[in-house]
């Protein structure tokens, strides 16, 4: 007798599960949990509503003890799934001065950095799904 397969993976319900998943998930899928939603101007603009961040994109905090401070992102981080803006650091005890991590889900994109044209092709590929 054949053994017949499921066509499509489930998804868990379990929280341990899930976390297990996101833990070992692949870097090249990551990228998407990066993703952030962006400003009123730039969805007037542009017509999209979130977007993975990306290092020379400007964002503003919004969330957390540095909730206020907008600056340039200096360095994303798929391991850890954050990323790294300008002016937010912190003195270690040594006094040397460190960037502290930030969730890509507490900021809001509020400058695009279009010099990638492959970035430029994913904005106007998702403006015309979403008919803006």
């Amino acid at each position: 007798m054949v053994r017949q397969f499921k066509r499509q993976r489930e998804i868990p319900k379990q929280p341990r599960k899930v976390r297990k998943q996101l833990y070992n998930f692949p870097l090249h899928l990551r990228r998407k949990l990066l993703t952030a939603p962006v400003s009123d101007e730039i969805k007037e603009k542009y017509g999209i509503k979130r977007i993975p961040v990306r290092k020379g994109d400007t964002v503003l905090i919004v969330r957390g003890q540095y909730a206020g401070v907008e600056d340039k992102v200096i360095r994303v981080d798929l391991k850890k799934v954050r990323i790294y803006v300008k002016g937010v650091t912190r003195k270690r005890v040594d006094g040397t001065e460190v960037h502290v991590p930030i969730h890509p889900s507490k900021v809001v994109i509020t400058k695009l950095d279009l010099s990638d044209p492959l970035r430029k092709a994913v904005i106007e590929r998702k403006a015309g799904a979403t008919g803006g």
